[in-house]
């Protein structure tokens, strides 16, 4: 299960659907790597070398995107912090509408994220051209940093927890 990412993440259905949806997503967020790849750096489709090791790389550290997809879990908790569960008229439950709203909110965030070079290529050097462990380590803090940039937050750790807030 998803770990607490500061102290009053409580919304335990939400962290249920984002944890049963991890993979689908994670799959969603390469697939969106690839576009955002190609829009920006071959927008002609052209069948370059590197162009065709992006295509068909589907071998990667999967830890890695893993772990960018849980700090976006963290940080959509920690925007969406209200907990209290509304009434539902639609037959669904809750974990059914907040699967819906999460995979819509990642959807979306992941097409803003990808419109900015710096996202695309730390993801792309820590998944679908990963060369060596060290670079691999390097891209993906520089990929957190960014996208704790990117959504206006900052971490701090004190006292062995870490607390997220808003600049």
């Amino acid at each position: 299960m998803i770990e607490k990412i500061y102290p009053s993440d409580k919304n335990y259905i939400l962290r249920q659907a984002q944890f049963a949806l991890e993979d689908k997503l994670v799959d969603q967020m390469i697939c969106e790597l690839k576009r955002s790849y190609t829009y920006m750096y071959n927008p002609l489709l052209l069948m370059d070398q590197t162009y065709i090791n992006i295509l068909n790389t589907f071998n990667f550290p999967f830890e890695r995107v893993q772990i960018i997809y849980r700090q976006l879990c963290g940080i959509y908790r920690f925007k969406n912090e209200n907990n209290q569960l509304e009434i539902l008229f639609d037959g669904r439950n809750h974990l059914d509408k907040f699967k819906e709203e999460w995979e819509a909110a990642f959807i979306t965030w992941t097409r803003e994220l990808g419109a900015h070079e710096q996202y695309v290529k730390t993801m792309l050097r820590m998944t679908l051209l990963y060369d060596n462990e060290s670079r691999s380590e390097w891209a993906e803090n520089s990929c957190k940093a960014f996208v704790n940039k990117f959504f206006e937050l900052k971490i701090i750790k004190r006292y062995g927890e870490l607390k997220l807030k808003v600049e």
